[in-house]
């Protein structure tokens, strides 16, 4: 038995991921009301200022050294500002969409992972792999037509976090091997929240409305703080949750998303996908199932043929 399966406890992995699905449509929801009340910029500032606050300590306990090898400084930099990007997208998203629309549309992220790996890092894709993919986007595209009739071009900003996060996706695949996820993230928080004090001067001088400061009202501190708390401590989840289950077994459960945003949409806003959108919402999540399966199956089958090809070199 390898190390790596011999702390493999599956059901504690799927609770982790099951905890992730849940608090990030909460913090979404969240950051809909505080975009009503308060600057996009701001929401995103807090969000990797408390990653920050709360993840430095947790890798200073743990002694995780937070200093970033001198070969991996551009791609820390490049996946942080990948990762504001692509948070301060969905934010706006949430600004014009209903919080289910929004997160099912940016669950076309696995398709773009997909072709990203096939064209861009010359993986092995399958036709019917492809197939899933073209049916998931026709899918989006159910759900993003009945949006964009209302609020225009603003329906495509999920399309930006999907694109954004593969990217973000890919470079974080490139040096996960080389870092440890809490000090990365705290690093991530730190960097992002530097970053963007300049991006607060230059947004108050050109009055660019989303990065121009504003003191919030007294009622949007303890939500501010939620959000930021809520989005760390998700992605801790999410993170542990792969030390203890294999993302095979926890890439299905991230769908649960779309239902959970669906039922806190709901409750908070009193928002539902119309039937047109649901019916996209249902192709998307089938698609994105049946990707994850042929995805489980032919790493599995490249188990089998590795094992086939190592018996065969034995000796008799």
């Amino acid at each position: 038995m390898t190390q790596s399966s011999s702390h493999d406890r599956p059901l504690l992995g799927i609770s982790l991921m099951l905890g992730f699905c849940i608090l990030i449509p909460l913090g979404d929801a969240i950051a809909k009301l505080l975009a009503e009340q308060v600057p996009v910029g701001q929401i995103v500032f807090v969000r990797f200022a408390s990653q920050a606050l709360i993840l430095v300590p947790v890798s200073l306990i743990l002694k995780q050294s937070l200093r970033i090898p001198r070969h991996l400084l551009r791609p820390v930099l490049l996946r942080t500002l990948l990762q504001m990007a692509g948070i301060s997208a969905m934010f706006n998203a949430l600004r014009y969409l209903p919080l289910a629309d929004a997160v099912a549309i940016a669950f076309v992220m696995p398709f773009i992972m997909l072709l990203l790996g096939k064209y861009v890092l010359g993986e092995e894709v399958g036709f019917r792999r492809l197939a899933a993919c073209v049916v998931g986007f026709i899918g989006t595209l159910l759900v993003i037509q009945p949006s964009f009739a209302v609020v225009g071009l603003n329906a495509l900003w999920p399309l930006a976090v999907a694109v954004i996060f593969s990217l973000f996706m890919l470079v974080t695949r490139k040096i996960a091997k080389d870092t440890q996820p809490i000090p990365l993230q705290a690093i991530s928080g730190l960097i992002a929240s530097v970053l963007m004090l300049p991006l607060f001067w230059l947004g108050h001088g050109w009055e660019i409305d989303t990065l121009s400061p504003a003191l919030p009202a007294q009622d949007s501190w303890w939500l501010l703080a939620m959000a930021g708390g809520l989005g760390t401590l998700a992605h801790l989840l999410m993170t542990w949750s792969l030390r203890y289950a294999p993302a095979s077994t926890l890439a299905s459960m991230q769908y649960l998303e779309i239902p959970i945003a669906t039922l806190v949409g709901w409750l908070i806003f009193n928002e539902l996908p119309n039937t047109l959108a649901s019916l996209g919402i249902g192709l998307t999540v089938a698609a994105g199932l049946y990707a994850i399966l042929r995805e489980h199956r032919a790493a599995k089958e490249a188990t089998l043929a590795g094992a086939k090809a190592e018996v065969t070199k034995a000796p008799a």
